[in-house]
């Protein structure tokens, strides 16, 4: 289903492509993400800058079986197939010349997310940037993890570190580079993940630094040194956000951003002009108070895509 408005040259079409399912997760819920974002008016929202915007719809993978852990992994075979699905579907966008935006789904689906994109910039010669946006570092591996959820090691595996069927996913393994990585608002590491961070030697911006330095300076050095050849791509975990103003996901952790520096984080993210793709993950609504949380995501993403309260300078 596609609502343009008035058509903007500037600004790039945009492909939403819904991934219902929480297979990764340790709660279920986050299947319904997708229906909720639509609900809270996501078409409309992006269209009103007059962007063509074009909603393909949700994939379909297999359903969550809700089983214990294998081999440290908990339903490998199911996160799998849906990362291979998604890989495809934002691949082909991105090759269409669009802006996928991913609608999940748990945050396990960032791998076939974003090795698509990263398989898109090897292939057009462009670097990439990825901003995770998150509570959790995401870097944990079976032996770190008793409870074997995928959704907690979706940046382990784009580093490599994992099992065959997610690493080799877009056929070049690491599907990323440590540095190619930000990672901002996390607060809850835990000590494996923490001793795995500093020996990878990702950038991360916890919510301590951020508390010191302000959402302004975090975002500056995070988005340091990207120039036209740079493809960001920025992965929103909704659990990012602190749980008083998003009670609508399955992880909460409190202390997270505000709304006001959230927005600010949205904004200077624009102000760029380099974004070229989008996850928003972690959404669900069987834990929200009158979707709120899927508003409020919806409201964030019109600021990624310029939304702001008065016209400013490029150079600004």
């Amino acid at each position: 289903m596609t609502r343009p408005g008035p058509p903007h040259p500037d600004l790039p079409a945009v492909s939403l492509i819904g991934a219902p399912t929480d297979v990764g997760a340790g709660r279920i819920g986050a299947r319904m993400g997708p229906s909720a974002l639509r609900v809270a008016g996501i078409v409309q929202a992006i269209a009103d800058f007059g962007i063509d915007v074009r909603d393909g719809g949700d994939l379909h993978g297999p359903a969550n079986p809700q089983r214990v852990a294998v081999n440290g992994f908990r339903h490998l075979p199911e996160v799998a197939r849906w990362n291979e699905l998604l890989h495809e579907s934002v691949l082909a966008e991105l090759r269409a010349g669009r802006l996928p935006v991913m609608l999940g789904g748990d945050h396990s689906l960032g791998i076939g997310s974003i090795s698509a994109v990263a398989r898109h910039c090897r292939d057009t010669g462009r670097r990439l940037r990825v901003l995770w946006l998150d509570a959790h570092a995401d870097l944990n591996t079976a032996a770190l993890t008793p409870s074997g959820n995928l959704h907690g090691m979706p940046v382990a595996c784009l580093c490599g570190h994992g099992p065959t069927a997610l690493t080799g996913i877009g056929g070049h393994t690491p599907a990323i580079s440590p540095q190619d990585i930000r990672q901002i608002g996390i607060r809850s590491v835990d000590a494996g993940e923490k001793r795995f961070v500093h020996a990878l030697g990702i950038e991360v911006y916890d919510m301590r630094f951020i508390d010191e330095n302000g959402m302004r300076h975090t975002m500056a050095q995070a988005l340091l040194g990207m120039d036209e050849a740079t493809h960001l791509h920025v992965s929103l975990d909704v659990d990012f956000l602190d749980p008083d103003i998003a009670p609508g996901v399955g992880t909460t952790v409190r202390g997270g951003p505000t709304y006001r520096e959230a927005q600010l984080c949205m904004e200077m993210i624009a102000d760029t002009g380099r974004l070229g793709s989008l996850d928003v993950v972690e959404l669900n609504p069987a834990l929200d108070v009158r979707n709120q949380t899927a508003e409020l995501a919806v409201d964030l993403i019109q600021s990624l895509f310029g939304k702001s309260t008065l016209m400013r300078p490029a150079d600004d």
